[in-house]
């Protein structure tokens, strides 16, 4: 049976026991890393308790079923039906809530949005990805908040960071990580020639502050004067923020706010993302069982998806998914694309975990 789901429900037995140790209770901080972990695992755990819970009450009325008992035999052949409908709602509720990994549980992720080749070009795209996220965030009544972009001189962005906030984050966002290249005639050509210019994106999973403890003595601050496209000064006030990792070399600037208090914020929340992620991954390198995602690895050289606007085609490579909607999608219906993706997903859970009798 699901290994990885029992793995989940022994530790959280294992918590749920070490709530109500007296030598935990004495340890405070020890205590509210328990109650988070316990937080986390309880709505995955609980259902699937009652999945097991299910699947006994199956082999029961099999059992009946094979009894002498006539009556006893009606009764288990009349529920044996409901149980396993009700059976298979549960697995396909488990199957999409470990969906994510480890992070599926988060509400708040950071993503980044980064030209690439194609000059001008990939800045405008890198623009067009931004407001298509932000407005499927908008459908899904997600916070979005802007925590640093570089424009450039025609409206587009050399990088935009913004933070997103709300119930399924994470898990739907996910699988965008990646190369997105995009096949369209640019703003700038005359003659109406198609050029390939590309972005890339970057979903990660927001850390709470319990989870990682950035000290003011683990990185260097340095403070210079914010500026904007083309050189010119935003203001003569010493306000924008760089942060520079001593462990991990991870160089974060802020720079979008007035205020460098709140730059200095903002700078520290991605800061705390980016470095959680680098620790991520190495933890996840140290398990060689651990089982790599099939819908791809996230990694941003990796090519994942093609928009071709003179077709108003999208394509997902790492699915073989095709679309003739663009113009819907880069308006914010990514639906058709998320739910696939996640449907995938959902299927390969399916076969890594076994059958479910």
């Amino acid at each position: 049976m699901a290994n990885p789901l029992d793995e989940k429900l022994q530790r959280f037995e294992e918590l749920e026991r070490l709530i109500v140790d007296p030598a935990v209770l004495a340890d405070s901080q020890r205590l509210s890393a328990i109650y988070r972990e316990h937080g986390t695992l309880a709505k995955l755990a609980t259902k699937y308790r009652h999945f097991k819970k299910l699947n006994e009450q199956i082999r029961e009325a099999l059992e009946m079923i094979e009894g002498s008992d006539s009556e006893m035999r009606e009764l288990a052949e009349a529920e044996l039906p409901h149980l396993k409908e009700e059976r298979e709602k549960i697995w396909i509720e488990l199957l999409d809530m470990t969906i994510g990994g480890e992070d599926a549980h988060r509400a708040s992720c950071i993503m980044e949005i980064r030209a690439g080749t194609g000059g001008e070009e990939a800045a405008l795209f890198a623009r067009d990805l931004y407001e298509m996220y932000r407005h499927y965030a908008e459908s899904r009544r997600w916070k979005v908040e802007l925590l640093e972009m570089s424009p450039t001189e025609l409206g587009g962005f050399k990088e935009i960071i913004i933070g997103l906030e709300g119930e399924g984050v994470y898990r739907q966002l996910q699988f965008e990580s990646g190369g997105h290249r995009v096949q369209r005639v640019p703003e700038t050509e005359a003659q109406g020639r198609v050029h390939t210019s590309a972005a890339t994106v970057a979903v990660l999973a927001e850390p709470e502050d319990v989870e990682i403890d950035i000290k003011s003595e683990d990185y260097r601050k340095d403070i210079f004067c914010a500026s904007g496209p083309g050189g010119q000064h935003v203001n003569k006030t010493a306000s924008a923020i760089r942060l520079t990792h001593y462990e991990t070399g991870v160089v974060v600037s802020c720079q979008d706010e007035k205020s460098q208090h709140k730059n200095l914020a903002k700078a520290l929340r991605v800061l705390k993302t980016r470095v959680y992620e680098i620790k991520r991954e190495q933890e996840h390198k140290k398990r060689s069982d651990q089982r790599k995602s099939q819908i791809g690895s996230g990694d941003r050289s990796e090519r994942i998806r093609t928009y071709n606007f003179p077709q108003n085609r999208l394509t997902d490579h790492r699915i073989g998914l095709t679309l003739y909607k663009l113009d819907q999608i880069m308006a914010g219906d990514l639906h058709p694309v998320i739910d696939a993706l996640m449907e995938y997903e959902r299927q390969e859970q399916r076969s890594a975990f076994g059958t479910i009798d």
